[in-house]
């Protein structure tokens, strides 16, 4: 009989093969593992590596050459796996073929076993027309709708004029939401119809699609049935799958929250009449649409286990996968003890689908490897995961799921809070989740309070407000790879390696720091700090070591990391100083360009550390920190932020000592109630009859304009070290003579190696206050010594109350700090300092930059020539006051001329065909101001011909900067974690704003790495420790770097807190190795070849394009310097060898033109 026949078989174990490669598959083998049930698996050839194969027992490969999804869909291949491997039944899993009746059918006749219903029931409830056509014999109430699939555009719009708009448009043979399209609108009706068909078809092979009327606003509520093969059907009460996105689902809840008990039963009741009329067997779903009337409508019957099944097992405590394969053997659900009177909800189960989807861009899927999987676990907590470990492969050829995890409770908040919990332990680098999304709908009130229903993601838009996840550790462990594989990621001017000495803090009291000049300028505001500076007894110091020294010494290189070291220390024993000079001047720029830091985090962070020193600040007038002209609201705009993030004092300079570019820097700077220094430029030689274009006289009469402009403090910028003892006094006693009552500050630094003997000169002839650095950062192209300042006013009248053994202990920290900079120390190729500077006049600042620039472009051996031809540039352009960015144009010209062979008089004489750098000529036409004695003549007519000329201060013309425009757009760009000093970074630099954001995006804030780390990476099996925050420190090791992939790519590995990881890193010289980029050849007329290696940063022409002989070409970008490539030659272009962004050698070829005939 065929009750023996059951029986005889439920004697014998079936072998199950599952055929899908998801979580389901593991799911399934687990429960045949309980039940000691062999398992087989199948997979296709891009499924090698995932998880299902593994945990079976045996598996093998089907749909060899076939794409991913098509292997799973290749019934002949399966049922041959089957049959060779003597496989009693089939578990299909859910998607694919599990609603397929043709492949239920094939079981059959191959006599395997499909578990699941009969062929005939899934042909009937995979067949939607059918399965609401039961509906409505069995007394189910159901959507109005067609009566079976349309055939045409033509009856889906008699269809919506007959039950009017919304309809919607679902896949006859499928659904998970694919070929499923909502049309509001008659314009609406044929591109959706369209997508739902070209979707149903790619999905299920058939595109057949029936249209019903659209139910808005309803509950989407789903009943868990099971039926035996003897005609017994029971309910597992029902889930709520209301919260959707595209009609998928993304949370599920069991049971549903507040539904009425009364149509609770109506659905359970109706679920199981319609499986009993169609004799259904095995597990399967019948799902319903609940109005907010409380009505319900029958939607269809899902003829396999559902992808949510889990919250049910959760409540009812009933094994659905068990009670399948039990099922399938001819087991009656009374034998399993499933009856329905005995089956009872306990508690609450939510489901999210953690799925490798981007929410705030639509929810696009993510593909990639996972570089780290860390998943939440705890008591309520279950996971059901296929392909989440570490260095697994997302792919694109199945559906986002990653794991599912589910969370049970004694009520629906309980449930709600272990969910969330977990999923805050959850660590997923590599791809992006939708964690964060799931998260924000765990902690939603309407969530929590109230039913929601399928417009509950659309309608609550905050949902979308995500918090970034930080990945810290992941992104650094990226960087460090990057640095092991690719080497440093700034510029490194010498082959040298940061010191392995890690230098010692000396002791800090404990407690509060003593009073200082900063508590008098709170107190007394920025007039009566200056009458307290003018009324001190003795000299008063700078303290340049946090900026201009090792900006002048080290490239301006030194991270916030080593200034917050030593910062308390200074603090408490140099808190009668002047001021603490820390900011501002290149700093800014490189901070973000070449240090990967914040400059407003540094000085926020330097401000909490030293709240008694002033902070002072050198501010380029008109220029901010930048080497451009501003408008007007931007630089007010930058004062004032800076005074909000701890900023004191702003030396307000101007590079050609323009006046009007100065007045509006000091306007700036005291509207937000900073002390104003203004500051001249000095140049020349006050003691030298010889030289009078920058007289004693010149600068008596600068310094009564500044004193009319209102400047709290006169300043003397000595840029270059060219103040000897002699014009110092003669300079700084004209000056005090004149203005008795105003504090007198005085810059220089030490090049030539006089810098101590002039400031003491200085001091003698009514100076207040004079710059020093620390001992261990002075000297040669730096500040004058600190240590021999305070020992030779020791016992005089000008005693500067410095504690010369505290001297001592600060210089040893800097002496030692100053080792880790060792790459970009000065002295690696400089020994001393060079009286040479009272002829060639080069900043201290520029001396060091300008010897590393020479390194970079490969003059290193040429520098002799670079500083004589930068005198002669000077001379060309009409002997300049030389400083930030005036000093860069004169510099940019001396570069130029070497690396071009050139002497001054060629460039004089040849002016009209070359190609000057773009600094060069933007002076000329008069974008930084006027200089003292107007432009060389002519000089400039011949290198402008016919550019446009400007007139009076740059900025003047310049349209208000739109903050609030360009806060939106960088909240677009990079979030809404933009802050106020974040809007001024990207005001000064735009571009390497964009180039730090991107920086952080991929690497993260590397402020907390050791220099030596962040400059030269891990030695392999070197253990250190990283502080990202307080309280939470990361111990890593660095354990090796692979070879290279077919990728270029190398893998590096680490272990991280005693866990492995690993990151992919692109190797750059690898990459570089496989190109090689032709050089222009000089005999041949119309090559161009790049005058000096860089960075294409735009192509003006096209191929086929005409151009005349000094026509820009392309713009160069090296080392913060720019050159226009100017056409040689009139004619058409051929070919273009660059685009934007490519690095070139010197040489390189840029593109060919050829001559007009």
């Amino acid at each position: 009989s065929a009750l023996d026949y059951e029986l005889s078989h439920y004697k014998t174990p079936v072998t199950p093969l599952d055929i899908l490669p998801r979580e389901i598959a593991i799911r399934v083998f687990r429960a045949c593992t309980e039940l000691g049930i062999r398992t087989v698996a199948v997979y296709s050839e891009q499924d090698r590596g995932q998880m299902h194969r593994q945990k079976a027992d045996e598996a093998y490969l089907i749909g060899k050459g076939l794409l991913p999804v098509a292997a799973y869909l290749h019934i002949p291949d399966i049922i041959r796996v089957a049959k060779e491997n003597n496989v009693d039944a089939i578990h299909p899993g859910y998607g694919f073929l599990s609603e397929r009746s043709d492949f239920a059918q094939a079981c059959a006749d191959a006599g395997v076993r499909f578990i699941g219903p009969s062929p005939e029931t899934v042909r009937k409830m995979g067949d939607k027309v059918e399965a609401r056509s039961l509906a409505i014999s069995a007394g189910v109430p159901v959507v109005p709708g067609t009566d079976g699939p349309i055939a045409s555009l033509e009856e889906a719009r008699l269809f919506a004029e007959t039950y009017g708009f919304p309809i919607i448009f679902k896949a006859a043979y499928g659904g998970g939401g694919r070929g499923m399209r909502v049309v509001k609108e008659y314009e609406e009706l044929e591109e959706n119809y369209q997508r739902a068909y070209s979707e149903a078809l790619t999905a299920f092979g058939n595109g057949a699609l029936f249209v019903e009327k659209f139910i808005e606003r309803p509950r989407h509520i789903e009943v868990q049935i099971l039926g035996d093969k003897y005609g017994n059907v029971i309910h597992l009460f029902e889930r709520d799958c209301s919260i959707q996105r595209r009609h998928q689902k993304v949370v599920e809840i069991a049971p549903a929250a507040d539904l009425d008990p009364n149509l609770r039963d109506r659905l359970t009741s109706d679920s199981v009449k319609l499986a009993k009329q169609v004799g259904y067997e095995n597990a399967g779903t019948v799902e319903f649409l609940v109005d907010k009337h409380g009505k319900h409508y029958f939607i269809e019957v899902n003829s396999r286990l559902q992808v949510e099944h889990t919250v049910t097992e959760e409540v009812t405590d009933v094994d659905l996968v068990h009670a399948q394969l039990r099922v399938c053997e001819g087991r009656s659900l009374s034998e399993l003890g499933l009856i329905q009177e005995q089956i009872r909800v306990n508690g609450c189960a939510i489901q999210c689908r953690v799925t490798t989807e981007d929410p705030a861009r639509g929810f696009q899927p993510d593909t990639g490897r996972l570089e780290v999987f860390r998943s939440g676990e705890g008591m309520g907590i279950r996971l059901d995961s296929a392909s989440a470990f570490p260095g697994a492969v997302i792919s694109p050829h199945y559906d986002s799921l990653l794991v599912k995890v589910i969370a049970s409770g004694k009520d629906m908040a309980t449930a709600a809070a272990k969910m969330h919990r977990a999923l805050s332990e959850f660590r997923v680098r590599g791809v992006k989740t939708n964690i964060p999304f799931l998260q924000n709908v765990l902690s939603n009130s309407q969530f929590l309070q109230s039913t929601v229903d399928t417009q509950f993601i659309d309608e609550n838009q905050d949902l979308f407000i995500m918090k970034p996840v930080q990945n810290r550790a992941q992104k650094l462990l990226h960087y460090l790879g990057h640095v092991m594989v690719n080497g440093p990621t700034t510029p490194i001017p010498v082959k040298a390696k940061p010191s392995s000495i890690d230098p010692v803090v000396p002791t800090v009291p404990m407690g509060e720091p003593p009073l200082g000049f900063r508590d008098v300028l709170l107190r007394e505001g920025p007039e009566g700090f200056a009458k307290a500076v003018r009324a001190h007894p003795g000299l008063l110091l700078m303290d340049t070591t946090f900026r201009d020294a090792h900006q002048s010494l080290l490239a301006t290189r030194v991270r916030t990391q080593d200034l917050k070291k030593i910062a308390p220390y200074v603090s408490h024993n140099f808190s009668n100083l002047f001021s603490l000079e820390n900011w501002g001047g290149a700093t800014f720029d490189v901070a973000m360009r070449f240090l990967y830091e914040c400059p407003w985090k540094r000085l926020q962070e330097l401000r909490s550390l030293v709240p008694n020193v002033p902070f002072q600040m050198l501010l380029r007038g008109a220029n901010a920190v930048g080497y451009t002209n501003y408008p007007d609201n931007t630089v007010f705009r930058f004062c004032e932020v800076a005074k909000e993030n701890g900023m004191d004092i702003f030396r307000v300079f101007d590079s050609l000592n323009y006046l009007p570019n100065m007045l509006l820097g000091m306007e700036a700077a005291g509207r937000a109630g900073g002390v104003v220094e203004a500051a001249i430029s000095y140049t020349g030689d006050v003691s030298d009859p010889m030289r009078q274009k920058y007289s004693l006289e010149y600068y008596v009469h600068l310094a009564d304009e500044l004193m009319k402009a209102g400047t709290h403090i006169l300043c003397i910028k000595d840029m270059a070290g060219l103040l000897k003892p002699e014009s110092s006094r003669l300079l700084i006693s004209a000056l005090r003579d004149r203005f008795p009552d105003v504090p007198i500050h005085v810059h220089t630094h030490d090049t030539a190696g006089a810098g101590v003997a002039a400031m003491l000169a200085c001091a003698e002839a009514g100076a207040d206050v004079v710059d020093v650095a620390v001992d261990s950062m002075a000297g040669m192209t730096s500040q004058p010594s600190m240590g021999a300042v305070v020992a030779c006013t020791k016992g005089t009248s000008l005693n500067t109350g410095v504690a010369l053994e505290k001297v001592y202990d600060y210089s040893e920290y800097w002496e030692v700090t100053r080792g880790l900079y060792a790459p970009f120390d000065c002295t690696a190729t400089m020994k001393s300092g060079n009286a040479d500077v009272y002829e060639n006049e080069i900043p201290g600042g520029q001396y060091t930059n300008l010897h590393f620039q020479a390194h970079s472009m490969g003059l290193g051996n040429k520098f002799k020539q670079v500083k004589k031809a930068y005198a002669e540039a000077n001379k060309l352009l009409g002997d300049l006051i030389k400083v930030t960015p005036s000093s860069k144009i004169v510099g940019d010209l001396a570069q130029f001329m070497v690396q071009n062979n050139l002497t001054g008089k060629e460039v004089e004489e040849r002016a009209e065909d070359l190609s000057f750098p773009l600094s060069v000529v933007e002076f000329l036409q008069g974008h930084i101001g006027v200089p003292h004695g107007g432009f060389p003549e002519p000089f400039r007519t011949k290198v402008l011909k016919s550019l446009p000329r400007m007139e009076g201060r740059p900025g003047a013309t310049l349209p208000p900067l739109d903050f609030d425009a360009l806060e939106a757009g960088l909240r677009l760009s990079h979030g809404n974690d933009i802050t106020t000093e974040d809007v001024m970074s990207a005001a000064m630099y735009p571009k390497v704003f964009e180039e730090y954001k991107e920086f952080t995006k991929n690497f993260g804030p590397v402020d907390c790495l050791s220099t030596r780390l962040f400059l030269d990476g891990p030695k392999i099996a070197e253990e250190f420790e990283v502080e990202i925050e307080r309280g939470k420190t990361l111990n890593i090791k660095a354990l090796a770097v692979g070879d290279l992939n077919k990728s270029g790519q190398r893998g590096v590995f680490f272990e991280l807190n005693g866990q492995l990881r690993s990151v992919l890193v692109k190797d750059n010289v690898a990459m570089k190795e496989m190109k090689f980029h032709p050089k222009a050849l000089k005999s041949v007329q119309g090559q161009v070849g790049a005058p000096m290696p860089g960075k294409v940063i735009g192509v003006k022409v096209k191929p086929g394009q005409k151009v005349t002989k000094g026509q820009p070409l392309c713009v160069l970008s090296a080392m913060k310097m720019e050159t226009v490539v100017n056409s040689p030659l009139a004619g058409v272009v051929t070919v273009i060898h660059v685009n934007t962004d490519s690095s070139l050698e010197g040489d390189d070829l840029i593109m060919e033109i050829t001559a007009e005939e």
